[in-house]
């Protein structure tokens, strides 16, 4: 009865009483977090919900959707109409598997592993056939467009060798893979093999991609160093010589006798593989190498290829070693003969943002940072620039294609905020400049064929991720996935506030405070700070944050303020912001840091005599870096971290610092093990056992370090993981790890 009256029949005093009361009551009804409920694997909350993940577009009007089943290793793939929502079966997994087994020679347990790996099919250009892998060999998978129970399974190579890479000519008759470091194409109705290269070797890999390329230019796990010609008649490859470079071992230490394996990494300062492109008919023949002897093998990197609609030239972009310039060349697939259309450039290194766009017209678009912020520019054929066509302080991040017959370009970009990300169109020349998406948060789109519809995925800080259809112009057509996930009503979670904190030199930085859902303004609260920090490399979004969300939500929880800020150079704004850290990282990035520090110490309810920082790789580095180079911190945590940049990798360290040997200062002073000696706050040190992109040598060589100068701090390791705790139970007991540290230090 009391709740039914008027607010205005009771003073302040009352409404806060009756206020605190109904919260506490809610508050009493509702579950805290733990360790358990959001990582271990028998009893974590599905606090992500499900949404279909993998949507390809079959045509301008459908899409393919991966049926979900409460049975393991059970699906369908379905034909999603995006206007109505209505299915068809394309292909049944239990009518796959039976036909594979049907197969002569065919085991169960690799049949059933090769299809809980549907996301890794190859298929074909019009989705008439798929290609899968089960125990090394090929599969061919024609589909019945009547029937998808009636599959048909060709068996394409018979090689104890491992086959990788397959990839599907643009007309379908074709299929090329990478076999004992070989580029090999096979006719897939003959069944017919051959191999178009014949001098490959472990230290010579033919269109196939070596660590360092694949890590930090083609994109991680991506080693395909092949590219069909969009007339099927040719391909074009790397080759890639591997003598050159360093071998790194990395050991299992739990078998009795140790497992030993070796990468070549070549780190800082030392020799890169030696690259250089061919072109070579898919028929077999001799190849065509590219003429890139302009450039000095030892200090060039092939960034990019693709082909020209007409099948004529390759695109090829090329950069030097230190990523100062980057040139965008086309090269005759005949004679070899090489141009180049134009040359990118900064004040500091040239990131690689992707292929130009080649119009019906014959012109192109091309993404560039020239400005300082990535915007689109058209150019004609020859390289000549036309137009600017977008502009502004915030970035055009992704080019999704143009629609010739209207002339719109559709791109994603952060127009209206930073932290965000939106859809939008424009014209060719610039004008009618439109946001399609509505809601803001952050907006993920895939346009069908033709470009009649989009499908987004859309979540901000609290909500997460949903899909819907949009027609062209951004209206919404369907609701694919609401994905409403009713466990986040179980939890006593508070609401992210995003604040922004002006740095000494008037940087406006975005930062994001999680508040304990008890939160009273006359405590005063420690505060945990997560980091990251690398170049371009945001964690102040305003999109779902999944399990990381969670555990700030569960140290929320436990009195604890959770406080994220992006320093300018990992801030989103633009090429221009990352350019202070060139030649020496780490002072500019804790800078920025410390001038948040200054603002949350600022706060009555901050008490700023407790606060940790934590990261993982580069946030590793900075955690490392910030406790032993500022006094700001009771205590930190320094998972997979890099504390000596000459141990990193040349291709991302020569980047932000060039070479060891043109900046050594440089090199020393952003590494923290020569600064061990400076340690303050309490620290823990996590690194994987076998983590081969960030090695445990660089803990080891900072333990060492830090126990010749006489500081203590934690140290634990995890056996069998890589750069990432992946296992599940193993990563149930780093989070226990991190939160008991964390508790004590923060809140003893």
């Amino acid at each position: 009865m009391i709740i039914r009256q008027s607010p205005s029949n009771f003073g302040p005093v009352s409404v806060a009483l009756i206020t605190l009361f109904l919260s506490g009551t809610v508050l009493a009804q509702q579950r805290s977090l733990t360790v358990e409920a959001i990582y271990d694997p028998d009893q974590r909350v599905n606090f992500n919900g499900r949404i279909p993940s993998g949507l390809t577009w079959l045509d301008a009007r459908h899409y393919l959707e991966r049926e979900r089943s409460t049975q393991a290793g059970r699906f369908r793939l379905l034909s999603v109409d995006v206007e109505t929502g209505i299915t068809e079966a394309v292909l049944d997994g239990q009518a796959l598997e039976r036909a594979l087994l049907e197969t002569p020679g065919m085991n169960t347990s690799a049949v059933r592993s090769a299809l809980r790996t549907t996301g890794r099919f190859v298929w074909n250009p019009d989705h008439t056939a798929l290609v899968i892998t089960v125990s090394n060999d090929l599969y061919c998978i024609s589909l019945n467009d009547r029937d998808p129970d009636a599959v048909r399974v060709q068996r394409l190579t018979r090689n104890p060798a491992v086959e990788s890479m397959p990839s599907f000519s643009p007309d379908g008759t074709l299929l090329a893979f990478v076999r004992d470091h070989e580029l090999v194409v096979v006719d897939i109705d003959q069944g017919h093999e051959w191999a178009l290269t014949r001098d490959g070797s472990p230290d010579l890999l033919n269109g196939e991609l070596d660590w360092v390329y694949q890590e930090e230019i083609y994109g991680r796990g991506n080693f395909k160093g092949y590219w069909w010609s969009p007339d099927s008649s040719q391909l074009a490859y790397l080759q890639t010589d591997e003598s050159p470079v360093t071998e790194f071992t990395i050991l299992d230490h739990l078998p009795y006798q140790l497992d030993v394996e070796t990468t070549n990494y070549p780190k800082a300062g030392d020799k890169n593989p030696l690259v250089r492109l061919g072109v070579i008919p898919a028929i077999g023949g001799d190849t065509v190498w590219a003429d890139l002897d302009h450039y000095t093998p030892t200090d060039m990197l092939v960034v990019s290829v693709d082909w020209l609609p007409n099948s004529d030239d390759v695109v090829v972009q090329v950069q030097n070693r230190e990523q100062t310039w980057l040139d965008l060349n086309l090269v005759d697939a005949l004679s070899g003969a090489t141009h180049r259309l134009l040359q990118e450039t900064t004040p500091a290194w040239v990131n690689v943002h992707g292929d130009p766009l080649w119009l019906d017209d014959g012109t192109f678009l091309w993404l560039s940072e020239r400005s300082g912020w990535k915007h689109l520019y058209r150019y004609e054929a020859d390289g000549t620039l036309i137009a600017q066509i977008t502009d502004g302080e915030w970035e055009a991040r992704s080019l999704h294609g143009v629609d010739d017959e209207t002339g719109w370009v559709y791109f994603s970009g952060t127009e209206r905020s930073p932290i965000g990300s939106d859809v939008y169109r424009v014209q060719l020349d610039g004008s009618q400049f439109t946001r399609l998406s509505m809601q803001p948060g952050t907006h993920r789109a895939s346009f069908s064929p033709g470009f009649a519809h989009y499908l987004d995925t859309w979540s901000d800080i609290s909500t997460p991720p949903q899909i819907r259809a949009h027609a062209a112009d951004g209206a919404e057509v369907r609701v694919v996935a609401e994905n409403k996930v009713s466990a986040l009503d179980d939890y006593r979670l508070s609401t992210p506030e995003f604040v922004q904190v002006t740095s000494r030199d008037d940087f406006v930085m975005e930062a994001m405070l999680i508040r304990p859902p008890d939160f009273d303004p006359s405590r005063r609260y420690p505060v945990f700070q997560h980091t990251y920090g690398g170049p371009h490399a945001q964690q102040v979004r305003n999109s779902w944050a999944g399990s990381a969300g969670m555990f700030y939500q569960m140290l929320a929880q436990h009195g604890i303020l959770v406080w994220i800020i992006d320093n300018r150079t990992a801030s989103g704004k633009g090429a221009a912001s990352t350019w202070p850290v060139y030649l020496h990282l780490g002072d500019q990035e804790l800078r920025d840091i410390e001038d948040g520090i200054t603002w949350l110490a600022e706060q009555p309810y901050v008490d700023a005599t407790r606060i940790g920082i934590e990261g993982w790789s580069y946030g590793g580095f900075l955690t490392s870096y910030a406790l032993t180079h500022s006094d700001s911190f009771a205590m930190g945590i320094a998972g997979g971290t890099v504390t000596d940049w000459r141990d990193y990798d040349t291709i991302y360290t020569e980047r932000y610092l060039r070479t060891p040997q043109n900046n050594p200062e440089g090199y020393r002073h952003s590494s923290p093990r020569f600064n061990a000696a400076d340690l303050h706050g309490e620290l823990l040190l996590i690194h994987g056992t076998m983590d081969d992109n960030v090695h445990l040598q660089n803990t080891l060589q900072f333990v060492y370090a830090l126990q010749k100068a006489g500081k203590q701090f934690d140290l634990m390791l995890y056996p069998r993981s890589r750069h990432g705790v992946t296992d599940p139970e193993l990563n149930t007991h780093l989070r226990h790890k991190m939160l008991d540290f964390i508790v004590d230090h923060l809140r003893p």
